[in-house]
């Protein structure tokens, strides 16, 4: 994923949390703002606490941005950010993912954002 289509600092960040529409799900949360740019971007919020190894969370991250890739042109349309809400095991790593590619879905299938 090139640069174009990540969020980056904190205020961009701040603007999809504040105004964003939320999808919930067991593991993850995903927030989703109508993008202002011309592409959507994407950004990641793995806490530490929540997932313990480093490698753990790169990988959830990596299989995340896969999703989104096979979402790109619907994506195109959305600021997301990608939340881990609660704790999770290394082997619930691709569960995790999954929902996550649930989550990505209800957002290109919802006209109210």
């Amino acid at each position: 994923m090139t640069g174009r289509y990540r969020l980056r600092g904190a205020a961009q960040f701040a603007a999809v949390l504040r105004g964003g529409r939320r999808f919930e799900g067991k593991q993850l949360q995903l927030i989703a703002l109508p993008a202002t740019g011309p592409v959507g971007r994407v950004g990641y919020v793995i806490a530490s606490r929540h997932l313990k190894r480093a490698i753990d969370r790169n990988r959830l991250k990596r299989m995340l941005r896969e999703a989104v890739r096979a979402r790109r042109p619907a994506m195109n349309a959305y600021d997301v950010v990608v939340r881990l809400r609660a704790a999770c095991t290394p082997e619930d790593v691709s569960t995790a993912a999954a929902e996550g590619a649930r989550l990505l879905d209800q957002v290109t299938l919802d006209t109210r954002l």
